[in-house]
């Protein structure tokens, strides 16, 4: 082999390389898009899913319906959901934080005590028409899961199809 044939292709090989670990850096995020698709995403939804309680092997449904998600200032937000809890069935605006990862919103609530409810943490990241989380309510934990469902024509959900929060 030529020597010149190896430089080129030690070059070439180079060169390559070089491409690979130094890619274009990937384009920046317009954050007033993607919050205002997040509000709209949550606005007039429903979460519907399943969460489980750490220690128990079963899983239960659950459901939430949120009548608004609207930015505040900074990462705060305000978040009003219907929570139907035992025989408790109200509507709560609740404030929140949402934090990014690139186009990901994540909901972080921290020892947030709700009168009659009792004291909550959560994170639920959301993802397409999914979301995933951790909860806590007083001394029970567990996980979450599901989908992100529209109300069709803003209309409630059926009798039978109430959202619950049964933790």
């Amino acid at each position: 082999m030529k020597p010149w044939l190896c430089v080129v292709g030690v070059l070439f090989a180079g060169s390559a390389l070089a491409q690979e670990t130094n890619p274009e850096p990937p384009p920046k995020l317009d954050r007033a898009a993607l919050e205002k698709d997040f509000s709209e995403k949550l606005t007039g939804a429903t979460l519907v899913g399943t969460f489980s309680i750490v220690g128990r092997d079963t899983n239960k449904p659950e459901r939430y319906e949120i009548a608004s998600a609207k930015k505040l200032a900074g990462d705060d937000w305000v978040i009003t959901a219907r929570i139907k809890y035992g025989d408790k069935d109200v509507n709560v605006p609740i404030v929140v934080k949402v934090y990014w990862a690139d186009d990901t919103p994540m909901i972080s609530l921290t020892n947030l005590t709700i009168p009659g409810l009792g004291t909550f943490t959560s994170r639920v990241m959301f993802y397409g028409d999914r979301y995933a989380g951790t909860w806590q309510h007083d001394k029970v934990g567990g996980h979450l899961w599901g989908l992100v469902e529209k109300t069709a024509n803003g209309e409630k959900p059926a009798d039978g199809e109430k959202p619950t929060a049964d933790k």
